[in-house]
């Protein structure tokens, strides 16, 4: 019995034994016409590590136009045992398809779920080679990027629903390296919302010294290669494999990335850690290394990039206070409006969380500097009153990010985003415990005094006066003095959070009114008129005479704007340093 067991085991390996091919080399094109239910194929792709090998699929048939009009998909049996459990795995997405000496096509689409005996897609190689002919993204592009389709999670797109369960291109998993599994869930939802499929599960290479110095790779058919939305200290990609090369010419994935079309999306080194099977949806999990080129092709058919043309990114820094035990970040992203804050403010969640050094627990503040060329840098500032405080408000930064980043009037990104992250000496939060006007109505000449009683976080009761001096021009009127934060005020008085396009005229005008913005830590202490406010683009009009008004809005009603807000004739800002939630309003009667 022991020697028939040993018979049967030494026969099951051999069976299942992974079947060693040498992989084509400068393969012709098999024409679609050409192919046969039946074929044997070998699929090339890297399990492990970095060099490739082939797995055997027989060829099912071919559905025409299954892609749209002259767009077919190749279906092939997997009929490795290998492969067999596990079915297809994302990161094999242009795993080239060769039938004895030809390249047939390249593994790109996702058959069924849970069928027991696995299938795949092919996009036929001759769809690929079209793209490597198409225009590179033009200086000044008609629209703006497009968000990028959904994920599993939050839907199906249009562009590549799976209409009747039948197939999907697999959906990219870009593995974000650098950062905790913590910071993996605090960003999560800023990921789905823009419709990314993102998972933690990655890491990266690092900033090698000798990267530069080092030759660029030899890509082979079959290869690992990832596209990389950020690359650094942080690093995004979705790992797949190369399915042609023409010298420096790399096409790969077989499907869409994001459906950017002309576009500049790093190519960069990756190495396969190991792949992990699943009965729903098995993956590939890998290292991303350095940049060794740029994708300039995101199509229905497949990516298209060259080996040594460097991609423009945005370089982001995060500086920390230089006693934590945390290092300052580098990281660079790619030119893309709604990604490039998401994956900033992530940058920023690892620093201020992704440590075992428990600083910054009092509270923090953070300064970012976004420099353009040509132009004055913006920047803001924000405190917080600890890290959980601004896990519950990333969403806030990620918002403001992308409202500086994403405009109507110019397509133009910055040279450099900087953060800058100073521990405070106490916890910023302060309460208002009276606040007291001396008198409610007063002459012109005369002064009031406003009196403020406040303390801070477990600490002391502090007390502050401050003098109004009643100028003559508020004679007559019906005031009110307001204590209230920034954005408070802002909306009191009718500042909008948001601009329609046709309220301003250039990009300019857009950072001017971005600046223009009150400070979001402190109080303010205002003297303020109710009025009705006549706007043209961001000028504003008090009481504007009906004549004039109907003239203007006749002309443009969306250009000119009328609606009834506070008008601050006197304002300071107090308390600065501090983080309170407070509006007060009292009433001043000034006489004539």
């Amino acid at each position: 019995m022991s020697l028939l067991r040993h018979f049967l085991t030494l026969a099951t390996a051999v069976l299942f034994a992974p079947a060693v091919f040498a992989q084509p080399s400068h393969a012709s094109v098999m024409p679609l016409a050409e192919l046969q239910a039946g074929m044997k194929g070998e699929v090339w792709t890297v399990f492990r590590g970095s060099e490739s090998e082939s797995f055997a699929v027989e060829v099912t048939g071919v559905l025409h136009n299954a892609l749209g009009p002259g767009k077919s998909l190749i279906l092939c049996e997997l009929t490795d045992p290998r492969i067999q459990p596990m079915g297809a795995v994302a990161g094999m997405s242009g795993s080239p398809l060769y039938i004895g000496d030809k390249l047939v096509g390249v593994l790109a689409y996702q058959i069924q779920r849970f069928e027991t005996v696995r299938y795949a897609g092919f996009t036929p190689i001759a769809d690929m080679l079209e793209i490597s002919a198409l225009p590179n993204m033009p200086a000044a592009p008609a629209s703006p990027l497009p968000i990028p389709v959904q994920s599993e999670r939050q839907g199906r797109n249009p562009a590549t629903a799976n209409l009747a369960g039948g197939f999907q291109p697999f959906t990219p998993v870009f593995s974000i390296g650098g950062i905790s599994p913590q910071v993996a869930h605090v960003m999560a939802p800023q990921f789905e919302a823009l419709g990314v499929n993102a998972v933690a599960l990655g890491g990266n290479f690092g900033n090698a010294s000798n990267d530069e110095a080092r030759p660029l790779p030899t890509l082979n058919p079959g290869s690992v290669v990832a596209a990389a939305l950020a690359v650094g200290d942080i690093t995004m990609a979705a790992g797949g494999t190369v399915s042609h090369v023409d010298g420096n010419r790399i096409l790969a994935f077989g499907h869409p990335l994001m459906t950017l079309g002309a576009t500049e999306v790093p190519m960069a080194e990756a190495e396969i850690v190991t792949i992990l099977p699943s009965s729903l949806n098995s993956i590939k999990v890998s290292n991303t290394g350095r940049v060794i080129g740029a994708f300039s092709q995101d199509r229905l058919s497949g990516i298209y990039g060259e080996i040594g043309r460097m991609p423009h990114l945005v370089p982001i820094e995060i500086s920390l206070p230089s006693r934590l035990n945390r290092q300052s970040l580098h990281f660079s992203v790619i030119e893309h409006e709604m990604l490039l804050p998401a994956i900033a403010a992530t940058g920023l969640t690892q620093a201020v969380l992704g440590s075992n050094e428990a600083g910054l627990t009092r509270g923090f503040r953070l300064t970012a500097t976004v420099e353009y060329a040509g132009r004055e840098p913006l920047q803001f500032s924000q405190l917080y009153p600890g890290p959980q405080g601004f896990t519950q408000g990333v969403g806030e930064v990620t918002a403001s990010l992308q409202q500086w980043l994403f405009n109507p009037y110019e397509r133009t990104f910055p040279e450099r985003i900087r953060f800058a992250v100073e521990e405070t000496v106490e916890t910023p939060v302060g309460y208002v415990e009276l606040f007291q006007v001396s008198r409610s109505s007063a002459a012109p000449g005369e002064t009031i005094t406003v009196s403020l009683s406040w303390r801070g976080f477990q600490a002391e009761k502090f007390s502050e006066t401050y003098a109004i001096a009643v100028p003559p021009d508020w004679s007559g009127k019906d005031l009110e003095v307001v204590l209230a934060s920034g954005r408070q005020l802002d909306d009191l008085t009718g500042r909008p959070r948001t601009l329609a396009v046709n309220q301003l005229r250039n990009f300019d005008e857009y950072l001017a009114v971005l600046r223009d913005s009150r400070a979001t830590d402190g109080l303010y202490l205002a003297v303020v008129e109710r009025a009705a406010l006549f706007t043209d683009n961001t000028a504003r009009t008090i009481e504007l005479p009906g004549s004039f008004e109907r003239i203007a809005r006749t002309a443009d009603a969306g250009r000119y704007q009328r609606r009834e807000a506070a008008v601050p004739l006197h304002e300071q800002h107090v308390l600065s340093g501090r983080l309170f939630n407070a509006h007060i309003r009292r009433p001043l009667k000034v006489t004539d």
